[in-house]
């Protein structure tokens, strides 16, 4: 085999399974743990992959977009797909937790529009403003330290607040997914604490983001993929991923 056809190969097994090994890739293409160190370290340099101890792993991104209104018109067709997904988990009666993320936006507009006679918690701004016309759903604004970037409230008094609840359902969205560190991740602290807090104040909790978060990092790590109970996508995941979070007990949907 050329080596063009080892690395085109090499990084079709990564985009699969995220994480490769020397040893493995050694056995399976039959060349020196040499030969695929320089292959991976070529790669590296192209940018295709990042080198770590004994192997490589993808390439993971985190563009830095804090701003909440930058990030609505992001994959939107994707996010409507995922929102459909969870309005169909929603049962009359359910008190309903929906956090800062342009996903809940989306999941809160369902829920508006078929006038869902269900208890909706929030902390997000523009999920309160939706629900200022008459509707069966009856709105609970938690308030707390004002987060400008985060368009709501997060911190110590909202936590405060979160910890009387016991919520039927919840909907999380993430800044990234790292699926082989078993980490779920955002960008503040003060706004990954209060999502660790609506974690613990849910009987049921689900992960909602687009499959490209699980290519993505934030910068603090608020919980593990352990703690949730499923995750909610736009599209079928490939099999390695689905076995990885099945591994950490998830619901994939």
């Amino acid at each position: 085999m050329i080596q063009a056809q080892r690395h085109q190969q090499i990084l079709a097994k990564l985009q699969v399974e995220g994480q490769i090994t020397v040893k493995d890739l050694s056995e399976e293409f039959q060349v020196t743990k040499d030969c695929i160190r320089k292959d991976l370290t070529l790669l590296e340099e192209q940018g295709k992959l990042k080198r770590v101890h004994g192997g490589a792993t993808k390439v993971r991104q985190n563009p830095h977009v804090f701003q909440v209104e930058d990030r609505k018109g992001l994959h939107l067709k994707e996010k409507k797909m995922i929102a459909q997904k969870a309005i169909e988990m929603i049962e009359p009666g359910m008190m309903i937790f929906l956090d800062i993320s342009t996903i809940t936006l989306e999941i809160a507009k369902l829920i508006f529009q078929n006038d869902l006679q269900v208890t909706l918690v929030t902390n997000m701004i523009d999920i309160m403003n939706m629900f200022r016309q008459d509707s069966l759903t009856k709105v609970i604004f938690l308030g707390g330290e004002y987060n400008q970037a985060k368009d709501g409230f997060v911190g110590t008094l909202t936590i405060q607040q979160l910890k009387k609840y016991n919520f039927d359902l919840a909907f999380i969205g993430v800044v990234g997914i790292d699926l082989h560190n078993n980490q779920v991740m955002t960008y503040e602290v003060n706004d990954g604490q209060t999502k660790s807090q609506i974690i613990s104040s849910s009987k049921v909790c689900y992960i909602v983001a687009e499959s490209i978060k699980l290519d993505m990092d934030g910068n603090y790590a608020y919980a593990q993929l352990s703690d949730f109970t499923g995750f909610i996508t736009e599209k079928k995941l490939n099999d390695r991923h689905i076995e990885k979070m099945q591994e950490y007990g998830l619901e994939v949907i």
